[in-house]
């Protein structure tokens, strides 16, 4: 592909960063680090470092928007971004100092991880989301660790926030969605800042990149107060499990058919458990109420 090419399909691509992370309040990074680093063709450190920027701009102006509808949980959303920028300002630091690799198969598994959790969901969840905020001790214990880990990757700003707003703290999605933002823009920024005592970047691509995710970030923003929670978090959940499996497939060089044979042996798994076993786990939570 020639430069001009490959940088509209990196801009119409950064357009679903912004949707992303306006509909989910994370999944930014996941998107971000990938699109620069296969299809922008930057370094994993550049990559990573770019998508700080990128994410922790987008976030900021997206916040706006659910604010005015009242998803943002302000006083967690602070003391958990706060603890979260020390954690992200010393991951950052790390995070420099790492091979690529290994901080893209890091990446992945804890997407992995993270999908997993979200997808089989709390367990007890017939308890209604709590409405207050979480214990100032608890946020910034977990803003602290999320913050480390978002620093090291560049990565797990949303998606590690949101679980643990959903799944620890008890949020309802929606406003988990909405605060996540405000953790992820604070963290970012910091983040970024232990980067670029390492990395150099490509400043006008980066603000590009950033311009096209703002505008999907409108869009998204729209579609967070339409989609019905569950179906929100499953969603979330399934959309992390495909880009882990991507990043780990282009990271580890697996042939495709091996990919899709292991896929088939999962879902054939899955159908008789679902058939034939009565006690199948799938088939207990299916029957859990939402």
């Amino acid at each position: 592909m020639t430069l001009s090419v490959t940088l509209v399909i990196t801009l119409l691509l950064s357009v679903l960063v912004g949707v992303s992370l306006g509909l989910l309040g994370g999944g930014g990074s996941i998107l971000t680090v990938p699109i620069l680093a296969y299809v922008a063709g930057l370094d994993a450190k550049e990559a990573i470092a770019a998508s700080l920027f990128v994410v922790g701009t987008t976030s900021a102006v997206s916040v706006v928007a659910h604010a005015r509808e009242g998803r943002v949980r302000w006083r967690t959303g602070l003391v958990f971004g706060a603890a979260g920028m020390v954690g992200a300002f010393v991951g950052g630091l790390l995070g420099g100092h790492i091979p690529g690799t290994v901080l893209m198969i890091a990446f992945a598994l804890m997407m992995l991880a993270t999908a997993a959790a979200m997808i089989r969901g709390r367990r007890g969840q017939a308890a209604e989301p709590t409405t207050g905020d979480l214990p100032v001790l608890k946020v910034v214990l977990e803003g602290l660790v999320v913050g480390l880990v978002t620093g090291i990757v560049g990565a797990g700003g949303g998606f590690l926030v949101v679980p643990a707003l959903v799944l620890l703290g008890g949020l309802p999605m929606s406003v988990a969605v909405g605060t996540s933002l405000l953790v992820i823009a604070m963290k970012s920024f910091a983040g970024l800042a232990g980067y670029l005592t390492a990395v150099q970047l490509d400043w006008p691509l980066v603000l590009g990149v950033t311009a096209a995710a703002v505008v999907g970030s409108f869009v998204g923003a729209r579609l967070a107060g339409i989609v019905p929670e569950q179906a929100l978090r499953k969603s979330f959940g399934i959309f992390v499990l495909v880009m882990a499996v991507l990043v780990l497939v282009q990271e580890l060089a697996v042939p495709l058919w091996a990919v899709g044979a292991l896929g088939a042996v999962v879902a054939l798994s899955a159908l008789v458990c679902w058939v034939g076993v009565p006690s199948c786990p799938l088939r207990r939570r299916a029957a859990t109420p939402a």
